[in-house]
């Protein structure tokens, strides 16, 4: 109500839905995608859909540059067919065919894929909730340093991936200006940036 000094609420009906009944809807070699009949805790019937998919991560690979103190990171562009355009990211992934696989395993092979890459030097930051509100993927976020070259492993599915190496500066004003919109990858450089301050 106006002049309310409150910090929080609490809704009439608190607590988690009742799952009645759950059925696959579709599957490949991505993602599972299931629908649940619920009973909401006020009563009341529901309807849920949810995106299933393995546990993901996140690599951002930081170097040492001549032309930014910061250093620079590595991303990849490629097309993403849902937005109708190719978009800059850093690299992700899963492992194929729904497996699950130990995240540190796991950057250091979409690392290795996507660019030709290794890193000596792996540190996970911490780890993001996809999109909560219907995928229940979690990602791993991977600080990678002491880097070197090599021969990139693409799947075929990863053939229309470039990369570049982005001076932090660039980076972040891109980022600032909406120039990079993947939510994946602003999520993972607010974990990261702490690292890297000087």
């Amino acid at each position: 109500m106006p002049g309310s000094t409150s910090t929080s609420s609490t809704p009439p009906f608190f607590g988690e839905p009742t799952t009645l009944a759950t059925r696959e809807i579709y599957r490949n070699n991505w993602m599972v995608v299931t629908e649940s009949d619920l009973e909401r805790p006020d009563g009341s019937p529901g309807l849920y859909g949810v995106v299933h998919k393995p546990t993901g991560v996140v690599v951002v690979a930081w170097r040492e540059s001549e032309s930014d103190p910061a250093g620079e990171v590595l991303m990849v562009e490629q097309y993403r067919y849902a937005l109708g355009r190719r978009c800059w990211e850093f690299v992700a992934g899963t492992a194929p065919d729904l497996a699950e696989q130990e995240p540190a395993e796991l950057a250091q092979r979409e690392l290795r894929e996507e660019t030709g890459y290794r890193a000596a030097d792996v540190h996970n930051v911490g780890w993001i909730d996809v999109a909560p509100g219907f995928v229940d993927q979690t990602q791993h976020v991977f600080l990678m340093r002491d880097i070197t070259a090599g021969e990139a492993e693409q799947e075929e599915t990863e053939a229309d991936i470039r990369w570049r190496w982005w001076p932090v500066t660039e980076l972040k004003t891109a980022l600032r200006d909406s120039q990079i919109t993947d939510a994946q990858a602003l999520a993972a450089w607010t974990l990261v940036e702490p690292y890297l301050e000087f």
